[in-house]
């Protein structure tokens, strides 16, 4: 596995409220968490990183060798899960605090499959030789007025409201996370990314850069793209190459 990570504060922002980690475990599968902090002054960045912190540790410490997708989904539940009570518990008794939370996308890699759970609009995207695939599906309010036939995918771009997401890790004592198991294969890229991306490189461009860029170098070129586009928030990329 080739693995790659990226994060700036883009050309607008004051602080970066995004936080990323990922790894390797002993049998040479992989793993990789994203988050995109919100809150006031420096309490998205509270978020993010405690919520990488927390989660990067479960990941590391329950996984398994040899592990079926049941358990898998478990892990990186429990690892959400765990996140998500110490975050809301911070909020709650810190008047700082109040308020916080973090998008997530965590993942684990294993032989032939990519296994992500998320909540929030940061995204994981599937990278093929022949095309893109977006694994996630925004949790957000622009997102389900798209579901509900009220606007256009391509309205969606440039909705005023396209950053009120509809869940989000810390905010309550219990969060809805979504997972799902697709198929990994030789060549392919797992990409994770926060909305500072995607608000500013469409997928067609994600993609050809990809096809033009070696594994390791894809992040920083990505983020690098973003802001020449404006770098309108926080960008965080990472990949992992098969």
């Amino acid at each position: 596995m080739i693995l790659a990570k990226k994060s700036d504060v883009g050309k607008v922002r004051a602080m970066n409220q995004d936080a990323c980690a990922c790894g390797e475990f002993p049998d040479g599968m992989a793993w990789a968490v994203v988050c995109d902090g919100m809150g006031g002054a420096a309490s998205g960045d509270v978020a993010s990183t405690t919520a990488v912190k927390i989660i990067s540790e479960r990941i590391q410490s329950s996984y398994r060798e040899g592990m079926q997708a049941n358990s898998i989904r478990s892990v990186l539940f429990s690892a959400i899960e765990a996140a998500n009570a110490v975050v809301y518990e911070m909020s709650c008794s810190n008047p700082a605090f109040e308020g916080m939370g973090t998008t997530v996308v965590a993942s684990i890699i294993r032989q032939d499959a990519v296994y992500v759970a998320h909540a929030g609009d940061s995204r994981a995207y599937r990278v093929t030789e022949t095309g893109i695939t977006q694994l996630t599906r925004d949790h957000s309010m622009v997102q389900a007025m798209v579901d509900r036939g009220q606007i256009t995918p391509l309205e969606a771009r440039d909705h005023p409201r396209k950053n009120i997401i509809t869940r989000a890790l810390g905010v309550d004592s219990r969060i809805l996370i979504d997972f799902c198991e697709e198929p990994f294969e030789p060549n392919d890229v797992l990409l994770i990314c926060t909305d500072g991306l995607t608000n500013m490189v469409d997928d067609e461009s994600i993609f050809r850069l990809s096809q033009e860029s070696a594994a390791g170098e894809l992040p920083e070129k990505l983020v690098s793209l973003a802001n020449q586009n404006g770098g309108q928030d926080n960008v965080t990329v990472v990949t992992i190459a098969s």
